[in-house]
């Protein structure tokens, strides 16, 4: 079997291998996890496209430490490919007409230290989720007994323990005991919340890029060491705007002709970051009302002219695009050239 071309389908167990013989015929094989990396290491240099899907990134970095080239496409991108019914060598067939294709939409490979960064800010926004979660059925529960929270963690903090103190409540001696219960699990979420953000802390600082992305207005450690984790080197894009493509914060377009239909931003690709992004933009755009420099004014007026959410997310399009090009070109943020 010798080909250059392959379109791999990884799973738990079981891989699947599309190709096209010397003979112009479907060469199709399946390999089980064990049997993966001794086969690729007796086979000819090969190009490789995977799926970006879970693993993805490890079996990347084990396939081109044996010498082959390794292009993880995106999902939404190979899906266009695949014809017929869902099977894994269906998958695997697609994935390997999407690889040939010269306008591929590619994921770059994430290194190992790339990875660890992004389990830290996972771990944490499963704990932020179910913090969350847990604010909310207890502002529910209590409202359930006539007794109402404003909508603010702050406030449950402060108000349940002088909830559960006040006598005069109706509140039974079990609803009491569990709404204790409910407050002891909030407190060690905070706790765990907060290692992890100086965990965060730790991380930017030791890393000399993500201490030159705090210096962005709107981003903060935890940004810096989000888009660390995402961008890598930033060779993956060939300019600003395509990373702030890649993260969803540019237009939809929806046009014909010569007529140019922009409509809401597409909201593609990285979520995490996205959202971050713009809550920092938020913040940032909440504190400009008196300051008169460049930044600041432009904002102001977007404002006027656009509204508050549209100003947000065109400063988190400038500031994906400037941290694109921090990475590329190894600068220092210049307020004065935004």
């Amino acid at each position: 079997m010798k080909t250059s071309v392959i379109g791999l389908d990884i799973a738990k167990n079981v891989f699947h291998l599309y190709s096209i013989g010397d003979d112009n015929k479907a060469i199709k094989k399946k390999l089980k996890r064990a049997e993966l990396l001794a086969f690729f290491a007796n086979y000819p240099v090969s190009l490789i496209g995977i799926e970006a899907c879970g693993s993805a990134h490890h079996w990347a970095r084990e396939l081109i430490k044996l010498g082959h080239e390794v292009i993880l496409l995106n999902a939404r991108y190979v899906k266009s490919f695949v014809i017929g019914n869902k099977n894994d060598f269906n998958d695997a067939a697609g994935i390997f007409d999407a690889v040939t294709r010269p306008n591929k939409r590619t994921v770059t490979i994430k290194t190992i230290e790339q990875q660890d960064i992004q389990l830290v800010h996972t771990i944490r926004s499963g704990l932020v989720g179910k913090r969350t979660a847990l604010v909310n059925q207890t502002r529910g529960l209590l409202s359930e007994r006539g007794i109402v929270i404003p909508k603010s963690i702050n406030q449950l903090r402060k108000q349940l323990p002088l909830i559960l103190e006040d006598a005069e409540n109706n509140l039974t001696p079990l609803s009491r005991e569990m709404f204790s219960e409910h407050y002891e699990r909030l407190v060690v979420l905070d706790e765990e919340i907060t290692n992890q953000d100086q965990r965060i802390i730790r991380l930017c600082h030791a890393n000399e890029l993500s201490q030159r992305f705090t210096e962005v207005r709107g981003v903060g450690p935890l940004i810096a060491t989000a888009v660390l984790f995402d961008i890598g080197n930033g060779k993956g894009y060939t300019k600003g705007s395509d990373y702030a493509a890649n993260l969803g914060v540019v237009p939809r377009q929806h046009s014909s002709g010569d007529k140019q239909l922009y409509l809401g931003i597409s909201k593609r690709g990285n979520r995490y970051i996205r959202t971050l992004l713009i809550h920092g933009a938020r913040s940032v755009i909440s504190h400009c009302d008196k300051k008169q420099d460049k930044l600041s004014l432009w904002l102001k007026a977007l404002v006027e002219r656009r509204g508050f959410n549209r100003a947000a997310v065109a400063l988190a399009n400038k500031n994906a695009r400037i941290l694109w090009a921090m990475t590329t070109q190894g600068t220092k943020y210049d307020e004065s050239m935004v």
